[in-house]
């Protein structure tokens, strides 16, 4: 099978992505892509997730100068679909920011782009470092959580929480600047069709550091085979989830969205 690149570009210079499209295709790596529409509200941001997510697809390289990369709202869709593509295609899947102009700090990124590479679209090796990219084999990682999101204008925006192993007692799941709606427990993998809530709780707060979340929680058991569901008003700089105690003290995860 013939590795090939998906490129989103985030500028609408057809003629900078043409240059890098022949730079690549110069190397042998083939490059499909689209341009990036900005639109939270119809969750425009999902649309390229089945072609990212085709075994062919080596690697995705997105296009864009360091004040696109500072927009909020352009965080918040690139966040959700790389969380939705590692949820597939696991955290070693290689993600490469391209850099029309200016400079980024890779700690002020948004957690699920944490991990990625950051290289100057001027760079003269940068055909060279993208195939090197492409063929390299990368340590699988493995966190210690599961998380996927779902979505579009008519089902609205979906969270899917559960543990990589050891099974959680009950589920908790919070957020800043959004709000829950829904929660549900199903089988992993798709949103359920019914779910029935052991003791539900709402509009807990907790409180991270300078930050306080709105939490939702159950206290069905989650396991491997199972996941918690919580559908999302809004577009959250940051969620918090785990499993739910009593206990003062719980294990959590916190992702940053934007």
């Amino acid at each position: 099978m013939k590795k090939s690149i998906w490129l989103s570009s985030l500028v609408s210079s057809k003629e900078k992505v043409q240059a890098l499209m022949a730079t690549l295709n110069r190397y042998g790596l083939e490059v499909d892509g689209h341009f990036w529409e900005d639109d939270l509200d119809k969750m425009a941001w999902i649309k390229p997730r089945e072609r990212l997510i085709a075994p062919e697809i080596a690697m995705w390289g997105i296009l864009g100068a360091e004040e696109d990369f500072k927009r909020e709202s352009l965080r918040y869709g690139l966040s959700l679909l790389a969380t939705t593509v590692q949820a597939k295609k696991g955290l070693s899947f290689p993600v490469v920011l391209l850099l029309t102009e200016g400079s980024l700090d890779p700690a002020e990124l948004p957690t699920p782009l944490k991990g990625v590479d950051i290289l100057s679209y001027t760079d003269a090796g940068l055909g060279a470092k993208l195939v090197a990219k492409v063929h390299s084999k990368a340590e699988a990682l493995q966190p210690d959580y599961r998380l996927d999101i779902y979505g579009n204008s008519q089902i609205g925006q979906w969270f899917e929480v559960g543990p990589a192993a050891e099974p959680w007692e009950g589920a908790l799941f919070g957020v800043t600047d959004g709000e829950i709606i829904f929660q549900a427990v199903g089988p992993k993998g798709r949103l359920p069709s019914t779910s029935i809530l052991n003791y539900p709780m709402q509009g807990l707060k907790i409180t991270m550091g300078d930050t306080e979340y709105t939490a939702w929680a159950v206290k069905n058991e989650v396991n491997a085979n199972s996941s918690y569901f919580a559908k999302v008003e809004g577009f959250p700089e940051s969620i918090l989830f785990g499993s739910y105690s009593e206990a003062d003290e719980a294990e959590v995860f916190v992702v940053r969205l934007k």
